[in-house]
């Protein structure tokens, strides 16, 4: 695959993935933990049947043989999906999609703190920057008198995404990663999330309505794009692959507004602004200190 067509499939993957917030608030029935299950159980759903055409039937038969990382990254994604869904019902999309954009960040702590990883100083700027941004959008939230309660869930989001590349990296250090298959991991996440979600969303309210709109975010805006992104991972760097992904804040509040005219506040738009400008900052010159660093290894 070329780089540029990597590149198209990775801004598709945001495509998708943003779509969850407008889809979400034309909703007539379904609330919190149902949409939830709904939206996982589509997703695992989805993953069953294209795993088993990717996969074949082999690859269920070995499931109580799967490595300890693809269970552990399979629990990431599951709070990853649920808490996504929930912090929706509790909050504004901008505020959900701007606190999610933390992951890069959060994942660069977690690699300095478990995996010895070094920080350079424009890192430990954009993480003080990414704070203040988030404090802010906390700040308006106090004093509108509106509870913080959606911002607090969002934060499982890029808090479960740091440990789950934490683990991949760790793993990606090991001779026996090179044999193992992080798919289904997505397809564990699901199904756990799912199971979870269930018994806290009875009794069942969704309408035809809603459970055809969810089924549409458990395989278009879920499966399909998480699937994408696991063999994108082979082809895009990582700090691309994060920036790239930033695109999906941009998107979604976008949905939100045209769609479900869900306009952001002024301090969500400044608070959103000063965390982007952090991430991007960061992200691209991780980039430009790649390709030198690329440059010099070529010349020698």
């Amino acid at each position: 695959m070329s780089h540029a067509r990597a590149v198209v499939l990775m801004i598709v993957v945001t495509l998708l993935w943003s779509i969850a917030g407008v889809v979400a608030r034309h909703l007539e029935a379904a609330r919190s933990f149902e949409v939830t299950f709904w939206r996982c159980f589509f997703n695992a759903l989805t993953l069953t049947l294209a795993l088993s055409a990717m996969r074949g039937p082999t690859m269920w038969r070995q499931l109580p043989d799967w490595p300890r990382s693809v269970w552990i990254s399979g629990i990431c994604w599951a709070v990853m999906f649920t808490a996504f869904m929930v912090a929706l019902t509790l909050t504004s999309v901008a505020n959900v999609l701007i606190t999610m954009a933390l992951a890069p960040l959060v994942t660069a702590l977690f690699a300095r703190s478990f995996l010895h990883q070094h920080l350079p100083p424009r890192t430990w700027m954009a993480i003080a920057a990414a704070g203040l941004g988030i404090a802010w959008m906390f700040g308006n939230e106090a004093r509108q008198g509106a509870s913080p309660l959606g911002t607090l869930v969002a934060l499982a989001v890029p808090l479960a995404s740091a440990v789950n590349w934490t683990v991949l990296q760790h793993m990606s250090r090991r001779e026996t990663a090179r044999r193992t298959d992080m798919l289904p991991a997505v397809w564990i996440g699901a199904v756990l999330s799912a199971g979870l979600a269930l018994p806290l969303a009875l009794p069942l309210q969704a309408s035809a309505h809603d459970i055809g709109l969810l089924a549409l975010l458990g395989a278009v805006q879920l499966a399909v794009p998480c699937l994408l992104v696991v063999r994108l991972s082979r082809e895009l760097p990582a700090p691309e692959i994060a920036l790239l992904a930033l695109l999906e804040v941009v998107f979604g509040v976008a949905w939100a507004w045209l769609g479900a005219g869900e306009r952001p506040a002024s301090e969500t738009l400044i608070g959103g602004s000063i965390v982007l400008a952090a991430l991007i900052g960061n992200e691209l010159q991780s980039l430009r200190t790649a390709a030198r660093s690329e440059g010099r290894t070529s010349e020698s």
